[in-house]
């Protein structure tokens, strides 16, 4: 099977219908705004691109959906600064949470250290690996 954007985009829309007609905060929250996105791009000298970060902000929540950079540029702080930045934008604008999802391959770790905490872990997923949701108070 082939990905099909139009199609994911339409089931999203239906299913965004659907917690709007069940939920009061849905409901409300849609017709306020939307989600917020924030995008942060980090550049070399040569101003390509070596990583950042990509959020969104709705309702009183941040979630970060990704945040990556290459090896040359890990360890350094540049990940720590852009989280920061944008749970102080996402407090700004008047989120009071912040959640994120990753295994614990990738930085599991990292995030605990900037006080998230795990609420949710998938065991298993992938096969000898652990898939984890983690949050933290604003």
């Amino acid at each position: 099977m082939e990905r099909n954007s139009k199609f994911q985009e339409y089931l999203h829309h239906k299913i965004m219908e659907y917690n709007e007609d069940f939920s009061l905060h849905h409901s409300l929250t849609r017709r306020r705004s939307s989600a917020q996105p924030i995008n942060m791009i980090v550049t070399n000298i040569d101003n390509r691109w070596v990583g950042g970060m990509s959020a969104e902000l709705y309702s009183s929540w941040l979630e970060i959906i990704d945040l990556w950079f290459s090896r040359t540029f890990r360890g350094i702080g540049i990940g720590t600064e852009l989280l920061h930045k944008a749970e102080s934008m996402a407090r700004k604008r008047g989120a009071e949470y912040s959640m994120l999802t990753t295994f614990d391959f990738q930085a599991k770790s990292f995030y605990e250290a900037k006080g998230y905490k795990v609420v949710g872990e998938l065991k298993d997923h992938p096969p000898g690996s652990s898939f984890y949701t983690l949050t933290k108070s604003l």
